[in-house]
């Protein structure tokens, strides 16, 4: 969806990156098993990263070689769907139909033609999602509907807006073990906080150019698309501030399979692409592409 919440490769042992990538494709089988054959298009690294993060057993979960809708000729190993892939893939169906839906309602219709085309062809997938979790739907309602009035309103506050997308990824964890749902709150929600800030950094050119509203640009009064020194100084901090406080709730919970690479994640991956996204270098190469685990194998 986002792609912004991965691992830092070159630092994942080599069964580590096995891991990743069996729980990448298991999510992949996941969407399509929970939606329809189309679902997967929105395979991503960020529902990955939470469906290791709800795994919550030190158990190695069940892999088995499978053919890839990507790549027929080559069989990739996957998780077979466990409870926590199968909730991600609703999860993810949710978030990125409702996504898809407000960008509809922004932009002209011509802008957005390609959005409203995979909105349809998500339908049907949402639907079935939307059925069996309809409390994260209202979650999901309620935080689009409070940061369209702040865009009405043309907030000039960053943290009133990342709050709210930030309260939505901290609901993801509303179905978690009690004893667990609370530092799994405070993680998802400085995640979100990321994700939100990061993601409207990384498009502060291209709203520029499109002559859309961007949150960072109105928080630093930033005129020509590009960030200026302090507000990249600024910026670093804050994001670096919800890495480490994500970091901290994370050490609360109980390590399980996949804890060295959500550690990576954590710990070496979202500072990274804090720090390539700020540096204007997240954009070239594959930085945006979910092709990275789909072409080496």
């Amino acid at each position: 969806m986002f792609g912004y919440i991965r691992p830092l490769r070159d630092e994942l042992k080599v069964r580590e990156y096995e891991h990743y990538k069996a729980c990448y494709c298991g999510l992949c089988r996941a969407l399509k098993e929970q939606g329809t054959p189309f679902s997967s298009f929105i395979l991503s690294y960020d529902f990955t990263f939470l469906a290791m993060l709800l795994y919550d057993t030190q158990d190695a979960p069940s892999v088995r070689p499978v053919r890839c809708g990507a790549n027929p000729l080559k069989r990739r190993r996957a998780c077979l769907t466990f409870p926590a892939l199968a909730l991600c893939a609703d999860y993810s169906i949710i978030l990125t139909w409702w996504k898809l839906r407000d960008t509809v309602t922004d932009e002209g219709f011509f802008r957005s033609l390609r959005d409203r085309f995979l909105s349809i062809l998500l339908k049907r997938a949402y639907n079935k999602a939307a059925a069996r979790r309809p409390a994260y739907v209202g979650h999901v309602k309620s935080a689009l509907k409070a940061l369209s009035r702040l865009e009405q309103e043309e907030s000039p506050s960053l943290d009133a807006c990342a709050d709210q997308f930030a309260r939505l990824t901290a609901a993801l964890a509303e179905d978690a073990p009690e004893h667990r749902r609370r530092p799994l709150e405070q993680l998802l929600y400085h995640v979100g906080r990321f994700i939100y800030i990061i993601d409207a950094a990384d498009d502060l050119a291209e709203d520029h150019k499109a002559r859309r509203r961007n949150v960072v640009a109105a928080r630093y009064g930033l005129t020509g698309g590009a960030l200026t020194d302090a507000a990249r100084d600024a910026l670093e901090s804050t994001l670096l501030h919800s890495c480490r406080l994500a970091a901290a709730a994370y050490e609360l919970l109980d390590p399980g399979h996949f804890a060295p690479v959500l550690q990576n994640i954590l710990y070496l991956g979202m500072p990274h692409t804090c720090r390539a996204v700020l540096s204007g270098t997240w954009r070239s190469g594959k930085n945006r592409k979910n092709k990275e685990f789909e072409q080496d194998e």
